[in-house]
């Protein structure tokens, strides 16, 4: 089975204020801030919510098709991709935009201030689903607005089952937007403040939107993850990390592990498990792209930590 995976590439550009921020914040001159930050620690990652997926997915041995626009300051990460062995046939420049930013800066109380240029990502609705040849299943994954809109209604006319994976780009979307993504979706997977933003946006019940997909998976942080079935609710146990480097990105090898069973055909229990492992790994190595395993070390691991085997 191919995987096309739709949604942002980006650069993560991670900065350290070695200070806290309400030190050089006056309280009484907020509404006047005009503050500047020495971050002498920098680095610069490959991310985005599609490159992330993809990139754990290809470490699995998924067929994997990313789907996404990107700008004209792509080369490092196209260098990477290739590096990596992730096709680069659906990638499409837009010449006069950056590829997404996000810029991220960290204090000593791990307090953040980030700002995100969407730059090419705001062009995803010029990719289009049927372009892509012999896709048997697919994601939604944080993207621009029209190109998430575009690519659900895309997979359900070709009938190609899909994710839906709202992310944060939930606040895009209203009451009739969200409900018209679970009419199309095959499956819709959240973390659990998502799932209760799509509650308030919608006035749907948990019950009435898991009623609308194949699988309803909840993702809910240290307390593991919640698939929700036609016929039963599964509880996956949270994996504990070797360390806690990162947790960025964390989410995005999850969803990886999601795709990979379903492209296997592997049941819910086995599949969330795949998703939580990948999830630990993740968490244990700084940026979104930098974990690496071989899949016979990755099943042993598997096999290590739950008992079983697939």
């Amino acid at each position: 089975m191919t995987a096309l995976i739709c949604g942002s590439y980006a650069y993560d550009n991670i900065m350290v204020f070695h200070d806290r921020f309400k030190n050089h914040i006056l309280p009484d001159k907020i509404h006047m801030l005009n503050v500047s930050f020495l971050v002498p620690d920098m680095r610069r990652e490959f991310g985005g919510c599609a490159g992330n997926i993809a990139y754990t997915l290809n470490l699995l041995g998924g067929d994997v098709t990313p789907m996404a626009t990107i700008g004209s300051d792509f080369k490092p990460y196209a260098d990477w991709m290739d590096k990596c062995g992730v096709s680069r046939r659906h990638m499409k420049i837009i010449d006069t935009n950056y590829t997404g930013q996000a810029f991220i800066t960290t204090d000593q109380d791990d307090n953040q201030i980030t700002a995100f240029h969407p730059g090419a990502m705001g062009e995803s609705h010029q990719n289009k689903v049927a372009d892509a040849d012999a896709v048997s299943i697919g994601i939604v994954s944080p993207d621009g607005r029209d190109g998430m809109i575009e690519h659900a209604r895309q997979f359900k006319e070709a009938g190609i089952p899909f994710i839906f994976d709202p992310g944060q780009g939930m606040p895009m979307f209203g009451e009739e937007d969200l409900k018209t993504f679970l009419e199309q979706a095959t499956w819709l997977t959240v973390n659990d403040y998502e799932m209760q933003m799509l509650l308030d946006k919608t006035s749907l019940t948990p019950a009435e939107v898991a009623a609308q997909v194949d699988a309803l998976i909840i993702t809910r942080g240290g307390e593991g993850s919640e698939i929700i079935t036609k016929d039963k609710n599964i509880m996956i146990p949270v994996v504990e990390a070797e360390k806690i480097e990162d947790p960025t990105g964390c989410g995005d090898a999850f969803r990886s592990g999601l795709l990979y069973g379903l492209m296997n055909d592997l049941d819910w229990e086995v599949t969330g498990r795949i998703a939580s492992l990948l999830g630990s790994i993740k968490i244990a190595h700084h940026g979104t792209q930098n974990h690496h395993f071989e899949m016979q070390e990755f099943k042993a691991r598997f096999q290590s930590v739950f008992g079983m085997s697939f």
